[in-house]
């Protein structure tokens, strides 16, 4: 069964572009040129992943992640930006979603990240429950829960911390855990692994300040501490 994917832009050359090559590839394509179009698209039809543009009329893509992500922690949002700034990379991975890709870019390279997250959502996980350490994993329904309550991660931040938990002790570098999570080769900013462990050790840690689980190696990485 073929996949969905929603592209949301107001520049209809670069979802003309971008729709024409992704169904080469064998996905449905939907568009929208708004960010209050693409909420209803996305109500209406569920898309497998989404290709958000940061600066849209009506709502902006930073908008439109947000309230998708009070509900939906799954669905993968790729960021589209021409902007360049630090802290609007940050803020869009801060407020959920899972990458960015700043314009110009090739297709090669939007296909590649497209192709890592479908692959990625379409692993079906084994319906069992791992407890350990007062977490409980729910690897059905891609949840981690800590003291009794879902700590409402999104896929990749699931993705992130099943890895590191998998293998405790173990140091990975961020271009490690790119490869190895993200599912693809270092592509020039490893901003997105400090983001997704930041986020993790909020929604993880009894004190994100002094982490107890997910830990740093100076100069080297991340590890999962048992």
């Amino acid at each position: 069964m073929s996949k969905t994917i929603l592209i949301v832009d107001d520049e209809k050359n670069i979802v003309d572009i971008l729709s024409f090559n992704l169904k080469k590839e064998g996905y449905d394509v939907l568009a929208a040129y708004d960010g209050e179009k693409a909420l209803k698209i996305y109500g209406d039809a569920s898309p497998d992943l989404i290709l958000l543009d940061v600066m849209l009329p009506v709502l902006s893509g930073f908008d439109v992640c947000t309230k998708i992500r009070a509900t939906d922690y799954l669905t993968p949002i790729i960021m589209l930006t021409a902007r360049e700034a630090e802290t609007d990379k940050v803020l869009g991975l801060e407020i959920g979603a899972d990458d960015y890709i700043t314009k110009p870019f090739s297709i090669r390279e939007v296909l590649a990240r497209v192709k890592a997250n479908i692959r990625r959502t379409s692993h079906a996980a084994p319906p069992e429950d791992i407890r350990a350490d007062g977490i409980v994993v729910d690897l059905e329904r891609y949840d981690v829960y800590v003291g009794g309550r879902s700590a409402d991660l999104t896929q990749r931040e699931f993705e992130l911390f099943k890895f590191l938990w998998t293998q405790p002790g173990k140091v990975f570098s961020r271009e490690e855990l790119l490869r190895e999570v993200w599912q693809y080769d270092y592509l020039g900013d490893l901003r997105a692994v400090d983001v997704a462990v930041r986020r993790l050790r909020e929604k993880i840690e009894h004190d994100s300040a002094k982490p107890e689980h997910i830990m740093t190696k100076r100069g080297i990485g991340y590890y999962y501490e048992a």
